[in-house]
Formats: C-alpha cells, structure tokens, sequence
C-alpha cells in the first residue's frame, strides 16, 4: 500500500531527470536529495536544429549538459572556417570553463538536431557552493579532476618543433 501511495506523489519526470543526473559523472558519490536540490538549480532550454548556444569570443556564464540530442563543438579555424572539435550527445556536458571563470569562449557551439540541456548558471553554482557546500565541492572537485586530465592529455600531445631527439640509453 505504501509503494503505491508514494508512486502516486512522486513525480516521474523529476525522478527520471534526477536519476540522469546520478548517471553523469560530475555528479558522482551526490545522494538522491542531494541530487533532487541540484537539479532544481538547473535551467532546462531547448534548442532547434541549427540554432546556435554560443560563438567562440561570447562569456560564458553557464556549464550545458546534454539531455537529449546533438551538439556540434568548432573552432574558428584560419580564414574563417570552422573546425569540428566534437559531436556530443546524451550525457555529454561542456563549457564547464564558465563555472569558473569569467573569459571568453574558446568555441562554437550549435544544435544539429532538436536538443534539450540542463544549464547551470555560475551565478548558481555560487549559491550551491555557499548554502551546499558538500554538493558545490562535489562538482568542484570533478571539474579540477577534469581539467587536470584534460590537460595532462594536451600536454602528452605536446609537439616540440625543432628538439633534438633525446639519445636512448643503452639496454
């Protein structure tokens, strides 16, 4: 009796955007209440096929999480043309740089079909941070980790153009 009464009240659709969340790893280790609280910090938007989230050079104010559909990712490449960086779809988030920091974007942004993201503003993750901490840390902590292998990737595809090659020690 008690199963049917509380899947009578509980709301499905929050549920079911609130276990996505819990599927997305920026989110790991975060309770279901937890989860319930950040997902109510959210902005969900809707975008139409061609329609474009942002420019390469706009600020960015707002990490995007893809719900459903497909974003295409460029860059401004020379003369203009734009270069494809990625194609992301369900569970994929980007512009996580916004969260924090105030600086232009480093890409483009647009819907390649109709699409549906999740946005959290900074101003947002301001307000987690101060009255959730547990939860602003959680997300804090995954963007550093993030970054980090990001980074370290770069660095390993590093070219160093005119380097000698180092000499192999003897086996």
């Amino acid at each position: 009796m008690l199963d049917k009464l509380r899947a009578f009240f509980i709301d499905k659709q929050f549920v079911s955007k609130r276990d996505f969340l819990k599927s997305l790893s920026i989110f790991k280790g975060l309770s279901n209440r937890e989860l319930g609280y950040l997902l109510q910090m959210f902005h969900s938007r809707t975008y139409h096929e061609g329609e474009t989230l942002f420019l390469e050079g706009d600020i960015g104010r707002a990490l995007f999480i893809v719900e459903s559909g497909r974003i295409e990712l460029t860059k401004n490449g020379p003369g203009g043309t734009a270069q494809k960086l990625a194609d992301l779809g369900p569970g994929s988030f980007f512009g996580e740089m916004a969260l924090l920091e105030h600086l232009p974007r480093s890409a483009n942004a647009v819907a390649r079909e109709r699409s549906v993201l999740l946005l959290l503003y900074r101003s947002k993750l301001e307000d987690i941070l101060h009255h959730h901490p547990r939860v602003g840390v959680a997300i804090m902590t995954h963007l550093a980790r993030l970054l980090s292998a990001r980074l370290r990737k770069a660095s390993e595809n590093m070219v160093t153009f005119g380097a000698e090659p180092r000499a192999q020690a003897p086996a």
